[in-house]
């Protein structure tokens, strides 16, 4: 039987007093392709930061892969949220991609053939070598974002994290990426926040709503009470780049 690609049991994080994740448990299976939707503030982020080893939770125990999670770093690949980088900022696609090379045992080495092998083949695989040579701030949204997942797969990650990977993307790219995540996962267990749940039934195999408290759900299928459960009040949520209106406006008393 497969290790799972993630296990967590009863959970618990609080940041200056406040509670920000409540007794969250589930496991997640290799091969899986999950996307995690909920309100701003309701501890998407901070659950990817310790499923990552970047926090510690209160209480609770995590396993990525079977190992605790900063032991599990160099099998994970992650892509924050807001990496946008400055239009006017002289550094080359090549060169972004070739710092997911520097994990932590290798800072001060030079890059060997290896790694710009390495760099080539992810580059291949998201579209964008024939762009190498580019500053990053030249190109669109949709395709820094591009460069930024093949930085966190120059390492061979077996799960790959992302925090809105379409988060200021042009709208033509957001189907794309999502496209492109979808052929991925066939190689490697992939975890996604995402605000866009257009994109969740056609694109992924499970999802969970997030407030404070985890809900998982078999399928990718959203319904009227998932979101109720998640955001608890009226939200305007992205569904291909346009605002949707998904719950019922407040009663005023």
């Amino acid at each position: 039987m497969n290790t799972p690609a993630i296990d967590v049991e009863h959970v618990f994080y609080s940041y200056e007093g406040v509670e920000v994740l409540k007794d969250v448990t589930f496991r997640l299976e290799q091969g899986e392709f999950l996307g995690i939707i909920g309100p701003n503030g309701g501890g998407k982020t901070t659950l990817l930061k310790l499923l990552l080893g970047i926090l510690n939770p209160d209480r609770g125990k995590i396993r990525i892969l079977g190992q605790e999670p900063h032991a599990a770093g160099n099998r994970v690949g992650y892509v924050p949220q807001n990496m946008g980088s400055s239009r006017s900022f002289p550094i080359s696609v090549m060169d972004v991609a070739l710092m997911g090379r520097l994990s932590r045992p290798k800072i001060g080495r030079r890059y060997t053939e290896e790694d710009r092998e390495q760099v080539r083949n992810v580059l291949e695989k998201v579209g964008m070598w024939e762009y190498r040579d580019r500053p990053i701030g030249k190109l669109s949204g949709g395709q820094r974002q591009r460069v930024f997942i093949a930085r966190a797969l120059t390492t061979d990650p077996e799960i790959l994290f992302l925090d809105e990977p379409t988060a200021g993307v042009d709208t033509e790219f957001q189907t794309h990426i999502y496209d492109f995540l979808k052929e991925l996962n066939r190689e490697v267990t992939i975890v996604v926040i995402t605000h866009d749940i257009g994109v969740i039934s056609s694109h992924m195999k499970s999802v969970a709503c997030l407030n404070r408290h985890f809900i998982f759900h078999e399928g990718s299928q959203i319904t009227q009470k998932m979101i109720d459960m998640a955001y608890q009040c009226p939200v305007d949520l992205i569904a291909h780049g346009l605002p949707h209106r998904v719950l019922p406006v407040h009663k005023e008393d």
